[in-house]
């Protein structure tokens, strides 16, 4: 049995300021452009590819050990129990990758298959709920897949560490014959992947067997023998699944009418 698909009128999806903490508010168009220009977005993108791409190559690694941001990093990770002693041994590289990964999770992320999430109360560390001001318990949309209320008829597939250019896939999309309105489109943040949103079939069935089948076709558009097969990203399934928000750069199609409202 599918979840309600009833949409709100105002937008599609929903979106957080951060996956540990965020409530998951309305992603209007305008809410969506202020993120994917963000200049803290661009930052913490920018600089994991540069880290990553630095070390794979080898390259002198000061100009990111001299960051004020790594370095405050570096010093809450030794502050810690026990793991502080492990963090101290790792290389320098290790740490570096280490912090780019924590600069990618700390990204604002949207809920492409979500419309909206039920309110919950926010809890301590030991479930207690917390209170505002007046005693009133403090009220958040959580994003759990057992709290959502309604469906936004989206689903999103990751196609993770392409041998070749993003943008040679998403082509593919466009050929005769591909069953699935796209309706975003954009290279993640490693610079190796691509994140495509689009309609849900119904008749295909659930959001996993929506990727299965578009990951297959996807494959079959290859030409045999060049790149073997292509990966699509198996945590994706969950309706509550998150995707990081991108720079603007890094869109290569968007649907705005179609992808905020009906």
């Amino acid at each position: 049995m599918f979840l309600d698909i009833t949409m709100e009128k105002n937008w599609r999806f929903v979106w957080q300021e951060n996956q540990y903490w965020g409530s998951c508010e309305p992603c209007t168009a305008s809410v969506f452009s202020t993120q994917v220009r963000s200049g803290v977005v661009a930052w913490k993108i920018g600089t994991r590819q540069a880290v990553e791409k630095a070390v794979r190559e080898g390259q002198p690694l000061d100009r990111f050990t001299q960051m004020t941001d790594y370095q405050k990093w570096c010093i809450k990770q030794q502050s810690r129990p026990k793991a502080g002693e492990k963090f101290a041994e790792l290389t320098t590289a290790a740490k570096l990758l280490q912090w780019v990964q924590t600069l990618k999770n700390e990204l604002p992320d949207f809920v492409f298959s979500v419309n909206g999430f039920g309110l919950v109360p926010r809890t301590d560390k030991n479930g207690n709920p917390r209170l505002d001001k007046d005693g009133n318990p403090m009220m958040y949309r959580r994003r759990k897949q057992e709290n959502i209320v309604h469906l936004s008829g989206l689903f999103m597939s990751d196609y993770d560490h392409l041998p070749f250019p993003p943008q040679e896939l998403f082509e593919r999309t466009r050929r005769k014959g591909f069953p699935w309105k796209v309706r975003l489109a954009h290279v993640t943040s490693s610079g190796f992947g691509l994140r495509l949103v689009c309609e849900w079939i119904p008749e295909i069935g659930r959001i996993a067997d929506n990727q299965y089948l578009q990951a297959k076709e996807l494959a079959m558009l290859d030409v045999i023998g060049t790149t073997g097969k292509h990966v699509t990203d198996n945590s994706c399934i969950n309706a509550d699944r998150i995707s990081y928000c991108p720079r603007l750069q890094d869109i290569i199609y968007i649907d705005e009418d179609k992808l905020f409202h009906l």
